[in-house]
């Protein structure tokens, strides 16, 4: 690659068609946490955490009472939401836990802990923390050497904080 992009360039949002803006808003806000921003009637909703704008774009526009796509078409795999540490995923596992969200999946990939589940538009979600950079595993070249191991959710369910 001769002109990488700027490397303090981030993903600063996701924006979804759902089929039912409420039913969305109780998932990421109601189970998830994320504060609604603000709301456009039943066409649409901004959430976030920490107050910005939004993380996440909620929309009806195109969508309104549809079904997922289809297992086997193009489209978008999963949303991925960076927690901080260890206990603030632990606290996410434990809302899913409390809600009764089913989880798809969880793995230990070295350089991160993830959960896996789906929205209720079947959006595939992805929480996730990630390791500090110099725990990461390397190969002897210095490249990294993620892997795919399970993830204990008993043990991380342990270490939520107490509500």
């Amino acid at each position: 690659m001769t002109n990488p992009v700027h490397p303090d360039v981030r993903v600063g949002h996701i924006h979804l068609k759902v089929a039912d803006i409420d039913r969305a808003i109780d998932f990421y806000s109601g189970i998830l946490g994320f504060e609604v921003q603000t709301r456009f009637g039943k066409q649409a909703a901004f959430l976030s955490a920490g107050g910005y704008h939004h993380h996440i774009g909620l929309n009806t526009w195109e969508s309104r009472n549809g079904t997922p796509a289809p297992k086997g078409h193009t489209g978008l795999y999963h949303t991925a939401f960076l927690y901080p540490d260890r206990a603030s995923l632990a606290d996410a596992l434990r809302r899913l836990v409390e809600a009764g969200v089913e989880i798809d999946g969880a793995a230990d990939h070295g350089v991160s802990e993830a959960i896996y589940l789906r929205d209720p538009d079947g959006n595939g979600v992805e929480l996730y923390r990630d390791r500090p950079a110099e725990d990461w595993p390397r190969l002897p070249d210095g490249s990294l050497a993620m892997y795919n191991a399970p993830l204990d959710l008993q043990l991380l369910l342990s270490e939520a904080p107490a509500v």
